[in-house]
Parts: structure tokens; sequence; C-alpha cells
């Protein structure tokens, strides 16, 4: 069945807990990892005209799949569709690169603004769907266009103001539209300063965040007017654990993988939190991570 075609890697039955940073996931029925613009889209156009589900991913640094898998196909775009051009102070990046690896080729070349980026573990395609940001920068700051495929499998190009990014969100998820490409337009800046500012930045990411263990990230958006962490922390949640999950003594925003912990054990524990700190003050978390697949 996907013989025919140049498609990249083909796997079957893939554990998806060997694919996201929650170390958590059933089988996909079918994985597909592109090497090439080409063979990504020939992945997602023999989907559509097939009718199978597909989801694309990147590197699953924000991803909860669900314990029975995920039926249909996956594309994950990463590993072997991740090269990056640096062209005065133009970067273009497939979509599979990784934002910490721009990142240190911007540094390469002594260009700024791309420095809150340095420890965030996703890929650009999936930083650009949810507008990743963190430490005041986020990708909208940085965007000079993005090549993408509709959901007509056309290919078109979008300027930043065009892909209405704000807070977690873009064009990309509104209309499901999958990000080929980006350029990103940095400054010229001193090594040293970049240099200062990333270890700066790094500094407080491994201090105050729970990085030596599996999770998907801050679990929870940003409420207004809040942070999630403190609300959870004030809610008396610090270490709370449900099977081999449990919201991290580091940091109160990230729920973690204790040990072997099961979808159920996160979705459970999330809800526990919800709740409680709707309670307690009032406050609708919202998680930040995206919940597929199946029970």
């Amino acid at each position: 069945m996907f013989k025919d075609k140049s498609f990249g890697k083909i796997l079957f039955d893939e554990p998806m807990k060997n694919h996201t940073t929650f170390k958590i996931g059933g089988p996909a029925d079918v994985m597909i990892i592109p090497t090439s613009e080409e063979e990504l889209i020939n992945s997602v156009k023999f989907c559509r005209e097939n009718k199978i589900d597909y989801f694309i991913m990147g590197n699953g640094s924000n991803l909860l799949v669900k314990d029975g898998g995920i039926r249909g196909v996956v594309i994950k775009v990463h590993e072997g569709y991740n090269n990056i051009k640096v062209n005065g102070s133009i970067i273009y990046c497939e979509a599979g690169a990784l934002l910490s690896t721009v990142s240190k080729l911007a540094l390469k070349h002594s260009l700024k603004n791309l420095e809150f980026a340095s420890g965030i573990p996703g890929t650009i395609g999936g930083a650009i769907t949810m507008n990743a940001g963190a430490y005041g920068g986020e990708m909208k700051d940085v965007v000079k266009k993005v090549r993408i495929l509709d959901s007509n499998n056309e290919i078109k190009e979008y300027s930043n103001e065009e892909m209405n990014f704000r807070y977690r969100n873009s064009r990309v998820g509104d209309e499901g539209l999958i990000v080929l490409s980006v350029e990103l337009e940095l400054e010229p800046g001193e090594y040293s300063v970049i240099d200062e500012t990333i270890k700066e930045l790094t500094f407080k990411r491994t201090s105050k965040q729970p990085l030596e263990l599996p999770s998907g990230g801050s679990t929870f958006k940003r409420p207004e007017g809040y942070f999630a962490g403190k609300l959870i922390d004030d809610a008396g949640l610090r270490g709370l654990r449900y099977g081999g999950a449990g919201v991290s003594e580091k940091h109160c925003g990230f729920v973690v993988n204790l040990d072997n912990a099961t979808c159920k054990d996160v979705t459970h524990l999330i809800s526990v939190i919800q709740k409680v700190v709707k309670d307690k003050f009032g406050v609708k978390l919202e998680t930040e991570i995206k919940l597929i697949g199946e029970d």
C-alpha cells in the first residue's frame, strides 16, 4: 500500500512512547518519517486521497498519546527533514529542524533575538503551529515567512502578518495547514552578549524546571493574570501523585512521568489539578499539551 511512491522511512505498530518526551503512548498503526519536502507532501497527499486518518508530529515534546495508541498514520517531521541554512541575517529551516539547533546556529553566526528558543525542545514546524515562546520571546517576533501545504494540497507562502500569530496559536492550527519550511529574520549582534543571554536562560531552565524527568513541558497555558505553577502550588498540590505521574516538586506547572506512567495516570492527575484550582481560586486551567489517540 505504501510502495508506489517515495514516502521516507515507514514503521508499523510503532510505540509512540519512543517518540514523545513524556515517554508515554501506545502504538501507531503506521509511522512515516519523510526525509524531504517531496516525501512529506507525498505522504500527506496519499493519506488524503485514500481517506486515511493522519497526524503530523514533530519532536513529540508537547504531546501526550493515549495508551491505546493512534489509528491510521503518524507523519513524523523531524529526523531527515531538518536542514538549516544561513544567509546573512536570514535563517532558512526545514520544518523538522530543532529550535535548539537553530538557536545554536544563530549564535555561531552572531545573530540575536532567538535566544529565548535555545532550550525549547520542539521543532520549527511545531513552534510555528503553536507560536512557541519563553522568557518574553515568541516565534512571531522572528518569523519572516512560512511555506505551507494547505488542505487542497497547494503550496503557499505566508508572511508574518498573514500567519495570525497569537498566544500559543496561529493560522496553522486554525486551518489545518502543514508547515514545510520557515524563514527567520534575525539581527546582527555581539557573539559574547548572545552567548551570555543563552547561558543565563539555560541556568534558569535547568535550576527551575524538571528537565531530568520525562514530561510534555509546561502542562498548562498561562491563565490571564496568574501563573499556573503558583496556583497549583498555592492549592497544596506540589508533589501530588497518581500512579506513575506526579506534580513536579521542582516546578508545579509540570506534570512529570515519575515511574512508567500511563496516559490515564497523567490525564487523571490533570483533571484533579484543574478541579482543585477551580474550586479554590475560580481559575480554569487549560492544558498546553496536546492529547491524541485512543484509550
